[in-house]
């Protein structure tokens, strides 16, 4: 345990000081280009989701994700416009994108790269308080030009850093030789179920969402992508949504300790850092770790865009509940994937690269493991 703790906290070391590099640097273009703190906000969220994803991957990879992550990023700027401006639409755009991301990554090593990075901006999305945000101050969101630039600075930032983790940190082993794929009887494929289930419980975060949280409809439908990310099985699903949402919990016992506290202005910006380093570094350890230090961290920045974070706890505890009931919902009743050694017509067949592999792992979900955890499913 002592040495997963070591390696765990080089790696954390190593995600924070690109997550930082870019955070000062997006600062500096705040200030000179008049842009206001979703910019921040982006650099840091694009940053932390790609370090992880770019660890192991290799130069042919690393130039793809260059190339996809700025349109990424000013296509997104351009969605979280359309969600403001018309919900409906925009939702629809959003969902029918993110299971194409997913589904793409059946077709091999830069098929899920470029899933990968095309998912990154959307959860950014989500994070950043822009199409969720007054509608006074929705004029004040980044445009696509400044979240193109912002994307290479997130990219060029890890690549900065990444001599350095690669030199103090045990690097992750590489993606293996894919196991050949055996015929499947089963319809449909494994690769469209596993994009189906996060598009139908994301629709209904969507929905629901809006209804139940019509101001921060955001916290549902990120917590529905999230824990039906990586599936690996009902069980696995289940597991997942129970532990973000006791991770939540804690985090807002956390949160409301910190704003009891007082603590406000720089001071707050760097509680919300050693907050995420910590949750950084027990991340691999239990996802719950993750969604409490998620949590907090979201409290203090909620504060400075001057919202009331601690009072608005119970609301985000109730959408993160939400989201993760629809998650496991899907993923019980809507074409149901079969956990390793569960009998099934698939049986040995070698699973698709898992949406996990990305953004799922790089939040901390557990089971969503790096393409050097890639095991064997069966499959419904």
């Amino acid at each position: 345990m002592s040495g997963r703790l070591i390696r765990n906290a080089y790696e954390a070391v190593g995600t924070m000081s690109a997550v930082l590099l870019s955070w000062a640097a997006a600062l500096w273009l705040e200030g000179a280009a008049g842009l206001h703190t979703d910019a921040v906000v982006l650099a840091v969220v694009l940053t932390l989701t790609l370090a992880r994803s770019l660890r192991t991957a290799g130069r042919r990879n690393r130039l793809l994700a260059l190339a996809l992550l700025p349109p990424a990023a000013a296509g997104c700027a351009g969605l979280g416009r359309l969600l403001a401006a018309h919900y409906g639409p925009g939702a629809a755009l959003f969902t029918a994108v993110l299971a194409l991301a997913v589904w793409i990554r059946r077709y091999g090593r830069a098929a899920t790269t470029a899933g990968t990075v095309i998912t990154l901006p959307l959860v950014a999305l989500l994070v950043v308080p822009g199409p969720a945000l007054p509608p006074a101050a929705r004029h004040e969101q980044i445009g696509w030009a400044w979240s193109a630039l912002i994307g290479v600075l997130a990219w060029t930032s890890v690549q900065l850093v990444r001599p350095l983790a690669d030199r103090f940190a045990p690097r992750p082993a590489g993606p293996g030789v894919p196991a050949p794929r055996r015929p499947t009887r089963s319809r449909p494929r494994p690769s469209t179920r596993m994009a189906v289930q996060p598009a139908v419980a994301v629709a209904a975060a969507f929905a629901l969402g809006r209804l139940f949280h019509p101001g921060h409809w955001t916290w549902p439908v990120l917590s529905a992508y999230l824990v039906t990310s990586g599936n690996r099985g009902r069980s696995d699903v289940l597991r997942k949504g129970v532990r973000r949402l006791a991770g939540a919990c804690a985090g807002t016992l956390l949160a409301t300790a910190v704003a009891a506290a007082g603590i406000t202005g720089n001071p707050a910006v760097a509680a919300m850092f050693a907050v995420l380093a910590v949750a950084l570094w027990l991340r691999p350890l239990d996802h719950a770790f993750w969604a409490a230090g998620t949590t907090t961290a979201l409290t203090l920045l909620l504060g400075r865009f001057g919202q009331d974070a601690t009072g608005l706890l119970p609301v985000r505890l109730s959408g993160i509940a939400l989201g993760a009931a629809l998650a496991v919902a899907a993923a019980w009743w809507l074409l149901p994937v079969r956990g390793p050694g569960a009998p099934g017509p698939d049986s040995g067949r070698a699973c698709p690269p898992s949406p996990g592999h990305g953004v799922a792992g790089t939040l901390g979900v557990p089971g969503s493991r790096g393409p050097s955890g890639r095991r064997r499913f069966t499959r419904s």
